[in-house]
């Protein structure tokens, strides 16, 4: 971000609190290229937004408006500075669906907590989609008004290009074309006069004190509401088992026949024609991050997919002649090219990124991995808790010693161009496969400093999926074993 730009959401954020900005921490980046930040001030927090298309920022501000008055989980909007492409939103933490669901759920069964969170999140989907969708003004919608032939199209063309072709899939060009114009015909059989999220997935629902809340409907329009449930239950690395699929595809049935009737059959029939429009999109996307931006974790993604595609030719036969559509993606799942990326998946590829705290009295943490490098960032220049007797037998896990460093001195400051340096560090570690990154604070006595800016940074990474966070406090260790 440049320096006008965050001044310029700093400002906004003082005009709106009525204080100053205490932290301003950058947020890792997603598959967009809006740019996120937390701002906090005293009592006050807010995500801080940047985005240059204002198209896309009208979406969302009215959306977000509209849903609000629908009474929808989603972030209130703070204040908005359209002319300068940014706005405030409310903060709903770091935890999205797709890192509770990697946290709670065990190795050989599907964890009920992970059902019952889903179970909440399609409780709310037919809210978004029947009740606040009756009211919308889809005039606000960006880049199209519904989910029609041409927005299909467009998503099979980019499957197509970006997928096919960079994945070296050979396809009759214009036999692929015809079936897409037939695929799509078919899909617009369906009921398409509802509100369609358009990216209804795990990393775009938060869960706060055990609920869901909802992010980045902007691309949101007019179209049928098998979308948005394919998106939810054939999101790629959510990789949610085939009988859980089931359970949920009935839960959702019920949920909808309080606001509509459907015909459960033809809906279901439907269901998995949207899954495999969904699933050629997301493909597309993977391809285009992947194959064409050279951003390796997308292509990490392209494994789970592929296991969704196989299933469904397996399992479902659709009323309509697609005969080279399907043999493109037969080929796909017979490609050796992505068999060996499903294979390297098979073994642990995550960047591990150990951080300690450590005290100057004593020595700097040596590397044990074997490849050396890394940081050792000095925190003594923060101003020092450990100074004064209310402090000095806490640590920087304590609540006063963490208001004190947040309130008493520049640690966020600090903070702030550590995240910068290290998110750099790891986009580069991660797009060239190493394997371990280590990050040491150090200060005086390795309690109050160091811990805290170890923790803070440990909680800034945990939302990076490509990554596994160790943490280990030195000296609270020799005081725990003493």
């Amino acid at each position: 971000m440049s320096t006008e730009k965050k001044e310029q959401l700093t400002s906004l954020f003082e005009q709106w609190s009525g204080g100053p900005v205490i932290e301003f921490t950058p947020l890792p980046p997603s598959g967009s290229y809006r740019e996120y930040y937390r701002l906090k001030g005293t009592g006050w927090c807010a995500i801080g937004v940047y985005n240059s298309d204002k198209k896309e920022n009208k979406a969302f501000i009215e959306f977000s408006k509209h849903f609000a008055e629908n009474r929808l989980p989603v972030p209130e909007i703070y204040s908005v500075e359209f002319e300068k492409d940014i706005y405030l939103i409310e903060d709903f933490g770091n935890t999205t669906l797709f890192s509770y669901l990697s946290e709670i759920r065990g190795n050989k069964e599907f964890d009920e907590k992970v059902i019952a969170i889903y179970k909440k999140v399609i409780d709310v989907l037919p809210r978004f989609q029947i009740q606040a969708g009756k009211t919308l003004d889809y005039n606000n919608c960006y880049p199209r008004s519904q989910f029609d032939k041409q927005s299909m199209m467009w998503d099979l063309n980019y499957f197509k290009y970006y997928f096919l072709k960079l994945g070296k899939i050979s396809f009759d060009e214009q036999a692929l074309e015809n079936d897409f114009h037939t695929f799509s015909d078919y899909l617009l059989g369906a009921d398409c006069n509802y509100f369609l999220y358009r990216d209804f997935q795990s990393r775009n629902i938060m869960i706060k004190d055990g609920e869901p809340y909802f992010i980045d409907y902007q691309g949101g329009r007019k179209g049928a509401l098998q979308y948005d449930l394919a998106s939810l239950l054939f999101d790629a690395k959510a990789d949610l088992p085939h009988k859980v699929r089931a359970e949920l595809i009935q839960y959702y049935i019920s949920a909808v026949k309080k606001f509509t009737d459907i015909e459960e059959t033809e809906f279901i029939q439907m269901l998995f024609g949207y899954v495999l429009i969904r699933i050629m999109q997301a493909l597309g996307a993977y391809g285009f991050r992947g194959f064409y931006e050279k951003k390796e974790h997308f292509l990490k993604s392209i494994p789970y997919a592929i296991e969704n595609l196989s299933w469904l030719l397996d399992t479902v036969s659709f009323p309509i002649k697609i005969p080279f559509l399907t043999d493109a993606l037969q080929g796909v799942v017979n490609s050796k090219e992505f068999f060996q990326i499903s294979e390297a998946r098979k073994v642990s590829n995550k960047l591990e990124v150990s951080i300690f705290s450590f005290s100057y009295r004593q020595s700097i943490p040596q590397d044990q991995s074997g490849n050396g490098g890394g940081f050792v960032f000095d925190c003594r220049a923060i101003h020092n808790p450990g100074r004064y007797n209310q402090y000095k037998m806490l640590t920087g896990k304590d609540e006063a010693v963490k208001k004190f460093l947040l309130e008493e001195s520049d640690a966020e400051k600090f903070l702030s161009n550590v995240f910068t340096l290290v998110n750099q560090t790891i986009k580069v570690y991660i797009s060239r496969k190493f394997a371990h990154l280590m990050i040491s604070f150090g200060c005086t006595g390795g309690q109050h400093r160091s811990v805290y800016c170890t923790e803070r940074l440990a909680e800034y990474l945990k939302s990076i999926p490509e990554i596994d966070v160790k943490v280990r406090h030195i000296e609270l260790e020799k005081k725990d074993n003493s």
